[in-house]
């Protein structure tokens, strides 16, 4: 008897454990894991999507002859009281690359079947490559996974009639404007961006208003598995070889890098799982440390920095932020307000409906500056408000405060004669004088007597191989990744 344990590929398309566990005797099953929905990362949004792609991966598999079967409990005890009732002798599920939480739930996992002698069989399901020494040869192996043939599911399941528990209710998280889950509305996702909505992708992701819909809006479909990384890739190569004009072909190119992207990061955790808890590099260990009251102001979008404050809330009522507003709201809660990266991450990591460990903190360390290999990037929060928002229209509707104050002082209004009028709190910081602050702290860490023999080793380990062309390539040969000593210049003051 097979289980097939469903964590973070809750599709039956293209799932190699599903038609591994379809040898034989098979009880699908998915653990609704209380712990797990309870970490301070995890939120009832996401258990919300989660639950509305369960609830279609059932009618899926129902329709295979094997309805999905839910359990409530620790992963271990479950399936242990699932061996002992049904006779389960292996286990199938898929390779997670998920938080800290997961791996050390999935080392007690193979713990449990080595003493019960069960097999454990993981299957690879992205381009993510457990157990790599460097990354040297990554791409290739990513994209050879990338672009090889789909996995068909099975014509029919057949296992023991096992009643499920109902499906729970979960953490409430009220939240205004959800994205909702399911296979069905992932793939019109895909397909309206393919075809409609992606055109102009390349050019308005930058922006929080067009990008909303701009953007392929796929990333929690892809973070709960309700399409594979190789069916979306595999379906915008086809729209790619059609006649398409230059802005679709160099949106769909953008769009296929920023796919090879996520792997990359993710690949970071799966190689360093500790990337969660500690700077990448020790020399920012004990740099920064929480700030209550200013963490306070900005997770509640009440800085007096609009823009910010905008992009704060909007995430709040909505799971969902176009990729340089987060790191817009990361990076200035880490240099202007100086709050440790581990202070900040968890609140961000409940508010993304797509929350994606192996992206999430590989970005929040990268737009704090702790990593010791990226360009230091201090966004500035006025001028990217000018610059992504220049007529306001996203700043006012999330910060109705201010709809009265004119364009000339609306990222600035401070500067207005009117400002005393406003139900609005004065800025928290001087943008100017706090990131020159952060900026004299980063390099007297990065001009530190031992900071680049670690960085070169950080990079050997987890930095990316590209070409001229930024795409990632196979080895060092073709490119070497920067040196510990070209990085000492890598700060850029987006100002």
């Amino acid at each position: 008897m097979n289980i097939l344990w469903f964590k973070r590929d809750l599709r039956v398309q293209d799932n190699a454990a599903l038609v591994r566990a379809a040898e034989g005797p098979v009880i699908p099953l998915y653990i609704y894991e209380p712990d797990y929905w309870a970490l301070p990362d995890t939120s009832g949004r996401q258990w919300a999507f989660i639950r509305d792609c369960l609830e279609e991966l059932d009618r899926d598999l129902t329709a295979l002859g094997a309805p999905l079967v839910v359990r409530s409990g620790d992963a271990v005890q479950v399936l242990e009281e699932m061996r002992q009732q049904y006779g389960a002798t292996t286990v199938v599920a898929h390779e997670e690359t998920g938080n800290l939480w997961t791996y050390r739930r999935d080392l007690r996992v193979h713990a449990w079947a080595r003493g019960q002698g069960v097999r454990f069989v993981e299957c690879p399901s992205s381009g993510v490559v457990r157990r790599m020494a460097s990354r040297d040869g990554w791409a290739k192996q990513r994209d050879a996974r990338i672009f090889a043939a789909q996995v068909e599911p099975p014509q029919a399941l057949q296992g023991p009639d096992v009643p499920s528990d109902p499906l729970p209710q979960g953490p409430h998280d009220p939240i205004p404007d959800r994205q909702p889950g399911g296979r069905r509305r992932g793939l019109a996702l895909l397909g309206s961006f393919l075809t409609e909505r992606g055109h102009d992708y390349r050019r308005a992701m930058s922006t929080p208003l067009e990008g909303a819909t701009a953007c392929s809006r796929l990333s929690p479909h892809i973070a709960a598995g309700t399409l594979s990384i190789r069916e979306i890739a595999q379906a915008t190569a086809a729209r790619q070889r059609e006649d398409i004009d230059g802005d679709w072909k160099k949106s769909l190119k953008s769009f296929q890098s920023r796919l090879a992207w996520r792997d990359h990061f993710i690949q970071k955790l799966e190689d360093e799982p500790k990337i969660e808890t500690h700077c990448l590099h020790s020399a920012y260990e004990n740099m920064r440390e929480d700030q209550p009251v200013l963490r306070a102001a900005w997770e509640a979008g009440e800085t007096g920095l609009p823009f910010l404050d905008a992009c704060m809330r909007s995430l709040a009522a909505t799971g969902w932020l176009n990729f340089r507003m987060r790191s817009m709201v990361q990076s200035v809660a880490s240099y202007h307000l100086w709050i440790d990266w581990r202070a900040t991450g968890p609140h961000l990591a409940r508010m993304f409906t797509d929350y994606e460990p192996g992206i999430h903190w590989s970005q929040a360390q990268m737009q704090s500056g702790t990593t010791g290999m990226n360009t230091v990037r201090i966004y500035n929060p006025v001028k990217q408000g000018k610059d992504q928002d220049p007529a306001g229209v996203f700043t006012r509707a999330w910060v109705p405060e201010l709809r009265k104050v004119p364009d000339a002082y609306l990222q600035e209004p401070w500067r207005w004669d009117g400002a005393g009028a406003l139900a609005y709190p004065p800025p928290v910081v001087d943008v100017m004088e706090a990131a020159r602050a952060a900026r004299a702290r980063i390099w007297a860490v990065r001009n530190g007597e031992d900071f680049r023999g670690e960085a070169a080793e950080i990079i050997r380990k987890h930095a990316s191989r590209k070409d001229t062309k930024g795409r990632f390539v196979n080895d060092r040969s073709k490119k070497k990744p920067k040196s510990a000593a070209s990085a000492k210049g890598q700060l850029r003051m987006d100002v």
